[in-house]
């Protein structure tokens, strides 16, 4: 197996051809192959390229030096190529030129490397000098014949300065200060100073300093031949914030020309108030701890009054439920004063036991469509209490006020308490729905015979039982709410009562005309 893989080695070594290298050496004056006429000769380049490079001596040694590359043109005229020749020209203070010469160890026996990619070579050389024009010109070698036109391909190239990250190593930019950071910081102390601040370098012994807008608007000289970091406040003409500061060095190898530095001027920052002397600070430690402590008491004080309110609130106003409106059906006999009872009843049942009331001289419209015994019916069957209003004797005023003249509305309206006693019958008899019905009177007033039925209803006497009928209304409502809580209401007196009154803390009611309040 090793001879076989040895075999195939020496094969290739055979069939490959070397790939040409290059040997470059200086060439001055015309190549010899100008003196010779040529049948054929090879194309121009095609491209070039100019790039530093920067050799590894010491910074005392150090050098930047041109890599110039090129690429050969693929075509059949390679085969009669033999050398490319660069010269270099520099054109700063003085004008310099160069040529070099690389001759190719080996013909060019195919358009491209083995590998594909384009013939490609290069030559370190050339010393570059600080920001100096440069035309580099190459061309390949037989060159064209007398009084032909030869091909070939130029650049230019322009070095740059101290700046630039490889010449600053230079010993001409070293000296110039190209590794000097002043770090400069400005600031617009007022209207008509600024203050700049900047490290100084050993090279040189005085700087100025130019704050500039659009205009000069202040400068300063400063002496300092030692590395330190110096402080210089210039008076300004004009408005400083965001002006540009220069600082100019005057270094002993570059005098007047020597490399600029720039900042931007800002506002200065606010200076902290100093520490006052021990024994203030000391007093003023005293008075801090003091307030914390009134603060932290006046803060207990107030949770303290917050917790004893809630309690309060509480034990005053005990959770309730938020309770529906009752239906309520009111009838009455004719003899009880619309005006001056019924509507005054009426306003006490709204206003103080969540009731919504339902009477007939609110309905006549519809009492005339459906006919008073099925509105009747029907009014009963949607109420949630139907409520007898009985009055045995009638007042002065309702005598005056409500008598039974024309137009009035006692003569307008229909007795409906004969039906309403019937359908009452009709669920007595049933023993249904009994526990609608409710007797509210006045004056002591008891059911007539023809309506003794009554007497086992519920009874109230208003205004004496007017807490204990509101208690009656409300066990509906808690039926209704299925138990559903929420917060009590705070106004000055609440319809909402639980089951037990205390006796000492009775509610006021309106007073019915005619009727004496509690």
């Amino acid at each position: 197996m090793s001879l076989v893989l040895l075999s195939l080695a020496a094969l290739c070594r055979i069939v490959l051809p070397k790939e040409p290298t290059i040997q470059c050496g200086s060439e001055a004056g015309p190549s010899p192959e100008w003196m010779v006429q040529h049948p054929l000769t090879p194309g121009d380049l095609r491209e070039l390229r100019v790039e530093l490079a920067k050799t590894n001596a010491t910074t005392e040694d150090y050098s930047v030096l041109m890599n110039i590359s090129w690429v050969l043109r693929a075509d059949a005229s390679i085969r009669l190529l033999k050398a490319t020749k660069i010269c270099v020209t520099g054109k700063s203070n003085f004008q310099w030129y160069s040529c070099v010469r690389c001759n190719y160890t080996e013909a060019f026996q195919w358009q491209t490397r083995s590998s594909g990619g384009k013939w490609t070579f290069s030559y370190v050389g050339f010393p570059v000098a600080l920001s100096t024009l440069y035309f580099i010109g190459a061309h390949n070698i037989p060159n064209a014949n007398m009084n032909e036109d030869g091909p070939s391909l130029s650049v230019n190239f322009t070095s740059p300065g101290c700046l630039h990250h490889i010449m600053k190593y230079k010993k001409k930019c070293l000296e110039a200060g190209s590794l000097w950071d002043p770090n400069i910081t400005a600031c617009k102390k007022n209207e008509k100073m600024v203050e700049v601040n900047f490290t100084t370098s050993p090279l040189g012994n005085r700087y100025m300093v130019l704050i500039q807008q659009d205009t000069l608007i202040g400068f300063s000289n400063v002496p300092e031949n030692k590395l330190t970091r110096t402080s210089v406040v210039i008076l300004v003409t004009g408005e400083s914030e965001g002006a540009v500061v220069q600082l100019i060095p005057y270094f002993h190898s570059c005098g007047n020309d020597c490399i600029r530095r720039k900042g931007t001027v800002v506002l200065c920052p606010q200076t902290d108030v100093p520490f006052p002397p021990d024994k203030n600070r000391s007093m003023l430690g005293g008075w801090l701890v003091l307030s914390l402590l009134v603060v932290l008491w006046m803060l207990a004080v107030g949770i303290y009054l917050m917790w004893r309110r809630e309690r309060i609130k509480k034990a005053s106003f005990p959770a309730t439920m938020l309770l529906p409106l009752i239906k309520v059906l009111v009838v009455y006999p004719p003899e009880v004063c619309f005006h001056h009872t019924v509507c005054y009843f009426t306003e006490f049942l709204q206003n103080h036991c969540r009731s919504e009331v339902i009477l007939e001289q609110w309905q006549k419209k519809k009492i005339a469509e459906m006919g008073p015994v099925q509105w009747l019916t029907t009014q009963k069957k949607a109420a949630d209490k139907v409520i007898f209003l009985l009055s045995n004797d009638v007042s002065t005023a309702c005598d005056s006020t409500c008598s039974q003249s024309k137009g009035s509305p006692w003569e307008k309206s229909q007795d409906l308490f004969p039906l309403a006693f019937n359908l009452f019958c009709s669920d007595l008899s049933s023993q249904t729905h009994l526990h609608k019905y409710i007797v509210v009177y006045f004056r002591g007033a008891d059911p007539k015979d023809d309506y003794s039925a009554l007497h086992i209803c519920p009874k109230y006497h208003l205004m004496k039982e007017a807490s204990a009928l509101c208690t009656e209304l409300l066990h509906v409502t808690q039926d209704k709410s299925a138990g559903k809580r929420s917060r009590a209401s705070h106004n000055s007196y609440s319809p909402l009562y639980s089951t037990k009154e205390k006796e000492d803390s009775k509610p006021s009611y309106p007073t019915i005309p005619g009727e004496s309040s509690l």
